[in-house]
Parts: structure tokens; sequence; C-alpha cells
């Protein structure tokens, strides 16, 4: 039993809870109370408690879409000219990158990445791999990170037919296998979903037999969706079809489906995506990097579309995410007040909405019958924080460095900056040991 008190605590629920003097009350992996730090601590007198000093009580940030395989790009040179449009960075560098990858680099790439979210206080991603010659096993050994770490995660495996059909069929085994495992043991921190990479590289026969799986199941689909021009280009040429119409055609949209980008749909496409309630990844700093164009954001939502935000495993701070997306979308569309409405609204009420359909209890709010997913936050508002400006505080104020105490399924995993379980300097020493191998594959 633990409680966690004597802060801000801004619980980001339907209610909008805010309580300037709050606590709550953690039994086993779940919120049992939230309340007053008095009132919770008179009624539970034998409980731990965990003292936020006068800082702020959230829920912990919650990524809709990254690739935790990332990691060993950092710092990497690449080998040819820099890439001059999206698909020359696909080929030149992350086609490259995962295919350096063995089963011990898929394991310390997570790591270190699931590292960096409990610093940042992000607790719950859902994961997007590639691994063409380490496909078996894969998802298992990102689970092995996640657990180690203290991560809640849900995991696909990338079905494409860019390297052949061998290997096509190997990623619809990886993601059945793994899906079928996470079913069977049920553990509320570990789920899986099937992976496809994108329309522009899985063929009509892989397409139909991934939505067969997906469908036996009862999963939906992760995957990237119209994210750049070349995209929409293909579908059109190849299928006479766009990307949204096709996927719909075989029936892999749906509330557990995850779109990531959807830069480039025109209103029908939202149509669909809002009529079945599928879900978008919203990532704006992946889009400005690898500049494939901005994403209709408002639109989108205007349209009913379920659009949360991820990272695309630009950072593991999602503090950063809301100060990008909500200066490019002003830059984008010259217009100061743009997304100011509509950018907590991704990270602080779609995000929860999304994980419904991906794990068994709430995540993203302090309430009872919520996993205990919680961060403090070391920050001393220089101006009044109220329930009303809360936002512009986390906005302008707040970023994942401030993060002072990670706790994920009421276990600490971080407390005074300092992890708890593990030890990091041996994990990233033995994580740039695997890089440098990596490197000279790459």
């Amino acid at each position: 039993m633990l409680i966690v008190g004597n802060g801000t605590l801004i619980a980001l629920d339907d209610a909008n809870t805010f309580l300037p003097d709050g606590a709550l009350y953690i039994v086993g992996d779940t919120i049992a109370a939230v309340g007053s730090t008095s009132d919770l601590r008179r009624k539970y007198p034998s409980a731990e408690f965990i003292d936020a000093r006068g800082g702020l009580i959230m829920p912990g940030m919650l990524n809709a879409h990254t690739h935790t395989y990332s990691t060993f790009a950092r710092g990497m040179s690449l080998k040819d000219a820099p890439p001059t449009n999206f698909t020359e960075i696909l080929s030149r560098l992350w086609w490259r990158l995962d295919q350096a990858l063995d089963l011990d680099g898929v394991y310390y790439s997570a790591v270190i990445h699931f590292l960096d979210c409990i610093k940042n206080g992000t607790t719950t991603v859902l994961d997007h791999h590639a691994s063409p010659n380490a496909i078996s096993g894969s998802l298992g050994a990102i689970a092995r990170a996640a657990q180690v770490v203290g991560v809640r995660s849900n995991l696909c495996y990338e079905v494409t037919d860019r390297d052949g059909p061998e290997r096509a069929a190997a990623g619809i085994a990886e993601n059945e296998s793994y899906i079928l495992h996470c079913q069977r043991q049920a553990d509320p921190m570990a789920t899986g979903t099937f992976g496809l990479h994108a329309s522009f590289t899985v063929g009509d026969d892989t397409l139909r037999k991934s939505a067969d799986v997906a469908a036996r199941l009862g999963v939906g689909v992760h995957l990237h969706v119209a994210e750049d021009l070349a995209d929409v280009t293909h579908c059109r040429v190849n299928y006479q079809k766009n990307v949204v119409t096709r996927l719909h055609s075989y029936g892999l949209l749906g509330p557990r489906t995850m779109a990531a980008h959807c830069v480039h749909i025109d209103s029908a496409e939202m149509d669909f995506l809002a009529v079945t309630g599928t879900n978008v990844a919203h990532n704006p700093e992946s889009n400005m990097g690898n500049a494939v164009g901005c994403a209709p954001l408002k639109e989108m939502l205007a349209a009913k579309v379920r659009v949360g935000m991820g990272t695309d495993a630009y950072t593991a701070d999602m503090f950063e995410g809301i100060k990008v997306a909500n200066l490019l979308h002003k830059f984008n569309r010259r217009d100061p007040s743009a997304a100011w409405g509509e950018v907590p609204t991704l990270i602080f009420h779609n995000n929860r909405q999304i994980m419904t359909n991906y794990f068994a209890k709430p995540l993203g709010e302090l309430s009872a019958g919520a996993f205990a997913d919680v961060i403090i936050i070391d920050y001393n508002p220089p101006t009044p924080l109220t329930a009303g400006n809360f936002y512009g505080h986390l906005l302008f104020g707040v970023s994942g460095g401030l993060v002072d105490t990670t706790i994920v399924a009421g276990k600490v995993r971080m407390r005074g900056r300092q992890l708890q379980v593990v030890d990091e300097k041996s994990l990233a020493a033995e994580a740039r040991r695997f890089a440098a191998m990596l490197w000279e594959k790459f």
C-alpha cells in the first residue's frame, strides 16, 4: 500500500479533478482512492508515504507510436550522401539499421529506450518493431526489456514484403506467436497487436493473410498510414485507391487499429477513420524531421477522428512532443492560436481513450480503478497554477527532465531522479558495445 501526496494533483480525468493538496492511495497495481493528503493519510496510516514536496502529481505519460529499435541510430553516420526525400531516409537509414539487428541488439536498444521513458515520465508505449534478420523471438526480447525496466507495453512486428515472402511469413508468425502468448499470460503490463509496415511495402496477398490472422486473434493492426506522398502515390498507381480506402477494403480499420501519421489523407479517408473508430497517432517531431508535411490535425478532429500523440522514437519525452506540436501547427497555419486546444486533447484525452483498446484498466488518469501509473514533477510555478491554467504551465514550464519520481503499476521505478531497479550505467555500457558492432554491419 502506498500514498503519493503533498502535491498539486492534476488527475486528467473526465471530471477535470484538480487538488492543490492532493494525494492518491495505491493498492497493488491500482489506484484505490483520490483525495486530500490529510484525509488519505488519516484513513490509511500504515501505507508508505511518498512526499511530492509541493510538486505536480500526474498520470504517467502515454506514447501511442514509437520504435525502440531506433536507439542505435543515435550518433550513427550514414554511408551515403544525405537523404533528400522520405524513401531515401528509409532505404539509407532505417532499413539498413533494422537489418543489422540481432536479438541482443533488439534487447539492448529497447532497454535504453525504456530507461529514457521512465526518466521522462512515460509509462506506457505502443511499440512498432522491425528486425528482418532476427524476427523470431524479437517481440519477446523487447518484452523482457520492458519487464526489466518496468514500462507498460503493447508490441507488434511490422510485416512487410520488402524483404521477401519468407520474411513476410516469419513476421506474420512472430505477431501471432506473441499475441497468443500475451492472451494466455493475461499480464496487465504486456499486450500485443498485429504489425504492418505500410501500404506501399505490403502487397495484396500479404495484406490479406495479415488481415485474416488479426481478425482470428481479435486484434487490430498498427501501421504507418500516408506518412509521405510516396505511400499515397504508390497506392493510387497500383491499387487505384487511397491508402485508408485500401486498408478499409481488407477490414483493417477499427478501434483496435493504430494508424500512425495520416499526414496525407483526404476528407473521405477521415470519414472512414471516424466511422470505424480507428485511432491515429500524430508524430510532430518525426514529420518535421523527415520533411513529410504537417498532418491535418484540425480537420481530423473536426471529422471526429480519434487522434492521439506519439513520438515515432524521436524522443521518449512526451512533454517535448507537446511543445513541438504546439509550434508546428501554429507555423504551418500561420495562426498563433492554432493547436492551443487540439494538442492537450490529443495527449491528455484521446491517448487515454486509445489505451483502453489495449489494456485492461484505465490509463492516463488518476482515478479510483485506474492503473497506478503516476509521476511526480519537481516544478515550482513562478505564477499561480490553477485548474484553468495548468496546461500553460505544462507547455511552457515542464519537461521530462523535471520528472522526479515515476511509478508504474504501483511500483516505484525512479525516485529522486534515481532509477530504483536497474543499473543504468552498466546497461548503457553494454548497449554501446552492441551499438559499435551494429555500426560495423550497417
